[in-house]
């Protein structure tokens, strides 16, 4: 993996580490699961088409496939947004960010079962480690798992569950696109997905408070312009396993700006989930992408 990579990855992190307070901040104020995905839908498109516009990357309608992009938008932003909303109403930031964690697995799963990836044991023990750093980086314990509310668990698990479909999906379907058209493609079909559910099952927002306003522009703008440029580039460049373990940082760079912003303290559990986070991060993702056929081409053309 190169370098750009896991730069990429350390900020998408960092981005959406403020991204479960942004939903938080939403939902004290009374907005549905659905109006807020539709709304940072709608947010992140007016963003990536000023992008687009001011610096004169090719729309190029006709190359994209509009059925694909549907799809890959439904999946993979509408749905999860909506039901992550949800489940923030029952379960607690911390528990979130655990259950958010579980993505890259799922992500594997699906590409194991449903795709023909192959993975080695190393990737395997790679991503597991790196769970495990997510447990101990947030002290989640039996008794605050039996304490979860089942519904809230439900509906996050489904969400990481539409994340490991919808990632996979991405590079499948939209695989000849630059980053740009798959972002702009994809959030489009978000905000008319889930802005249709929205106006059927949800009251319409006020959009006046400071709060409300500025909490949109950082989950739209930010959480979902910039956040999915990099992720669908760690996608194309990478592959959908490493641009998913970026959940594994969320719940550290949430710390992080906790620690930044409010004070808050940051005990050894931090660090220590962290080398685990890394460490396991590193180990499940330091071959894929490599291609055998390419390296015995070069060696042929060295030996020639």
């Amino acid at each position: 993996m190169s370098r750009s990579l896991y730069t990429a990855l350390i900020l998408l992190s960092l981005i959406w580490g403020g991204s479960f307070l942004f939903i938080k901040v939403l939902l004290q104020h009374d907005l549905g699961p659905w109006t807020i995905a539709s709304l940072r839908s709608l947010f992140g498109l007016v963003f990536i088409l000023l992008v687009m516009l001011v610096l004169r990357k090719p729309f190029s309608f006709k190359q994209i496939s509009w059925g694909g992009a549907v799809i890959v938008s439904l999946v993979n932003m509408a749905l999860p947004w909506g039901l992550i909303a949800f489940s923030e109403t029952r379960l607690t930031s911390s528990m979130a960010s655990v259950l958010n964690a579980t993505t890259p697995i799922w992500t594997m799963l699906v590409g194991l079962l449903f795709f023909g990836a192959a993975f080695t044991r190393m990737q395997w023990t790679g991503m597991l480690i790196a769970f495990a750093g997510i447990i101990v980086l947030l002290g989640i314990n039996p008794v605050t798992m039996i304490s979860v509310d089942p519904v809230g668990f439900v509906c996050m698990l489904a969400a990481t569950l539409c994340y490991g479909f919808g990632t996979q999906l991405s590079r499948r379907l939209l695989g000849g696109l630059s980053m740009y058209q798959m972002t702009f493609a994809t959030l489009a079909g978000a905000a008319v997905g889930s802005g249709l559910v929205a106006v059927f099952t949800e009251q319409a927002p006020v959009l006046t408070e400071p709060a409300v306003i500025g909490s949109f522009i950082g989950l739209g703008v930010l959480g979902s312009g910039v956040a999915y440029i990099l992720f669908n580039y760690m996608i194309m460049k990478g592959s959908p396993e490493f641009a998913t373990s970026v959940t594994y940082l969320v719940p550290a760079s949430a710390m992080v700006w906790g620690y930044t912003l409010l004070g808050e303290h940051i005990g050894w559990n931090l660090l220590a989930g962290l080398v685990l986070i890394l460490g396991g991060v590193f180990a499940a993702n330091r071959k894929i992408g490599t291609n055998p056929g390419k390296k015995a081409s070069k060696r042929a053309d060295l030996r020639s």
